[in-house]
């Protein structure tokens, strides 16, 4: 079976005190629970994955998401951003930009043939 979309939501968890923080703290697992409501109500489920991230390295933007195949970032993320992540984003190609975390789009876009990433 091929996803249209993945969605990865980091769930990390580091130990109490760590200065880094961890997005599991943040809220992550109930972020990846209302992707899974959503994708469901809205009949994505077999074509939208929502899956559980280790690190996404992303710490202070947390709780942090990545969407492929297009490495779309997003950070500071709550479950009541799904509904609009999953409208806009995975259904009319169009990211949430208020979300965003630009900086982080140019390591993981997915490249051309030929690309050599620089």
């Amino acid at each position: 079976m091929r996803f249209r979309h993945h969605v990865f939501v980091c769930e990390n968890r580091r130990a109490d005190g760590d200065p880094r923080g961890c997005c599991a703290a943040k809220g992550s697992l109930a972020i990846r629970a209302a992707f899974k409501d959503e994708l469901r109500k809205r009949g994505l489920k077999g074509q939208v994955r929502a899956n559980a991230a280790g690190c996404l390295d992303a710490c202070a933007d947390g709780p942090s998401v990545v969407v492929y195949p297009e490495g779309v970032w997003y950070g500071h993320v709550a479950p009541e951003d799904v509904p609009e992540i999953v409208e806009r984003h995975l259904l009319n190609g169009e990211p949430v930009e208020r979300l965003r975390i630009h900086r982080l789009e140019r390591f993981s876009a997915p490249r051309e043939p030929g690309d050599d990433g620089k």
